[in-house]
């Protein structure tokens, strides 16, 4: 019998909640209906009720992902420009141990989107909303003479998110390798080397 409506409501922070725990634990290839009953308590039956379909499940798992992405603590944006975009990057980063959980479980669903047309595409928008955010800094960074005249925010925007969803695997794979500090460290020689001229020969 399907829970009644109101039931469904009270347990459905229940049913994300324990989502949430299965992914940081085992990330995406561990998400299993099984395994998210087994947290909760109950039986399988009764997540079906929530989710007919493991891709049902996953989406979910994706939705509750990008909200508590969305509502993490954000570090105070300071002045307009360049110091604005290291403070967005410096949150993507993984320096503490909630960012380092929540880029993990992230990474573990590239592998689902690869494979999903669906979820390929939403994960495609996900990056054309980190550019479009990173863009209007970007912009006034090249307004206050922070960047070069001649620089062009969108390609910025894109090279910034490549670079540092590329700081992050590596940190995540090799955190060792790569502390906080130095994940810092790079991050301010990578802005820096954006405020440099292009010389005109570099391209032959």
């Amino acid at each position: 019998m399907p829970p009644a409506p109101g039931d469904r409501e009270a347990r459905r922070e229940d049913v994300s909640e324990a989502v949430w725990n299965v992914l940081a634990d085992k990330g995406f290839g561990g998400l299993t209906l099984r395994a998210v009953a087994a947290e909760m308590g109950v039986s399988t039956g009764m997540l079906m009720h929530y989710f007919p379909a493991k891709r049902a499940l996953i989406a979910h798992a994706l939705d509750l992902l990008e909200k508590r992405t969305a509502e993490r603590p954000r570090r105070e944006r300071p002045a307009e420009g360049l110091a604005t975009v290291r403070a967005m990057l410096l949150d993507i980063l993984p320096l503490t141990a909630d960012d380092t959980a929540r880029n993990r479980i992230w990474v573990s669903s590239w592998d689902l989107a690869l494979a999903d047309d669906g979820l390929a595409t939403d994960q495609a928008d996900r990056y054309t909303r980190m550019r479009s955010a990173l863009r209007p800094h970007l912009e006034a960074a090249r307004g206050l003479g922070e960047l070069p005249a001649a620089a062009d925010p969108e390609q910025l925007a894109a090279t910034a998110v490549a670079f540092t969803h590329g700081l992050v695997v590596q940190a995540l794979f090799d955190p060792g390798r790569f502390p906080g500090d130095l994940q810092i460290a790079m991050l301010d020689g990578f802005l820096a080397s954006l405020a440099r001229p292009q010389r005109s020969g570099a391209r032959r």
